[in-house]
């Protein structure tokens, strides 16, 4: 298990943003999944797709790593966000715009504020 944790440990500090996801971004492999590729996507951001169905290490090295026992798992900058739930609250609430804001993660703030208004 040591040298999954040092991969996702380098993915993670090397990557700006990283989601550890079942699928891959275009084509994603699970609801979850689909929903934070998914607004990732449409909000412009780039970041680093990893597919844990493709390696089973990772797949419950990812777990290990975050303490967290689902998948998908967000990364920025190094630092674990959450998986689909508190990524779908944040975007509604704009807190992922802040975080990418504070973090200096480019992404479209016109396609942030459509995902709020078309689920007011």
């Amino acid at each position: 298990m040591t040298d999954a944790k040092t991969q996702i440990d380098d993915t993670v500090k090397t990557n700006d943003v990283v989601l550890y996801m079942k699928g891959t971004k275009t084509m994603p492999q699970c609801g979850f999944s689909n929903r934070v590729a998914g607004v990732l996507n449409y909000m412009g951001v780039e970041y680093t797709d990893v597919n844990v169905l493709s390696d089973e290490e990772i797949r419950q090295g990812i777990k290990d790593y975050s303490d967290w026992p689902t998948i998908p798992q967000l990364y920025v900058k190094g630092e674990f966000v959450g998986g689909c739930d508190i990524v779908t609250e944040m975007t509604l609430s704009g807190e992922l715009d802040q975080l990418f804001d504070d973090k200096g993660v480019a992404y479209d703030k016109a396609a942030a504020e459509r995902i709020r208004e078309s689920n007011s």
